[in-house]
């Protein structure tokens, strides 16, 4: 999806509750400068913004992210998956992550799963600062060696490991060696 849609979508549900974009911004938690490029679609906002908005809003993240809803059960087949940069095509991800989404289109959902892919970090390079937004997450490793930092701890998580946690806590998830790593991720956010 393109940023332009997703800032519609904002824009027309805040228009639909009268809320002014100071007050939107002032409710989700972020700047008033970060919503206006949300909403004018020049920003790739990150998870957790955009999900303290569509909390602010009322309504659930897949709501503003999804073009076309389908019908449950929602089957993605492997052969079908688009990968992304992004947690979406319009969500910005810590560098070196493609996500494929694998609940696009169930715009009642309160969970968002994902398959990730992981690449290493170029060599150099600072990994990205941890991050963090309201609910919780759970992961599985299925290829690779996998970083989670978590609230300044890291944990290294190998094919069959998982993790559980409240995302609320800063956290960052990476590939750690030479070879890229892959996950399958659910994220939850609360309305």
């Amino acid at each position: 999806m393109q940023n332009s849609k997703v800032g519609a979508r904002v824009r027309a549900f805040r228009d639909q509750q009268s809320l002014s974009p100071d007050k939107l911004a002032s409710t989700a938690g972020i700047t008033a400068e970060a919503l206006a490029q949300i909403e004018s679609g020049t920003a790739c906002p990150a998870l957790g913004p955009l999900s303290k908005v569509a909390r602010a809003l009322g309504c659930s993240l897949g709501t503003l992210l999804d073009d076309e809803p389908v019908q449950d059960p929602l089957v993605v087949r492997l052969a079908d998956r688009q990968p992304q940069k992004g947690s979406h095509a319009c969500v910005n991800p810590a560098p070196g992550l493609t996500f494929h989404s694998l609940g696009k289109g169930k715009v009642d959902r309160h969970m968002e799963p994902f398959f990730v892919e992981l690449a290493p970090l170029p060599k150099g390079e600072e990994p990205p600062a941890p991050s963090s937004h309201e609910g919780e997450e759970f992961i599985v490793a299925v290829a690779g060696k996998v970083g989670l930092l978590y609230g300044g701890r890291e944990t290294i998580l190998e094919p069959g490991d998982s993790a559980y946690y409240n995302s609320v806590v800063p956290h960052l998830v990476s590939c750690k060696g030479d070879e890229p790593a892959a996950i399958y991720a659910v994220t939850y956010i609360p309305c």
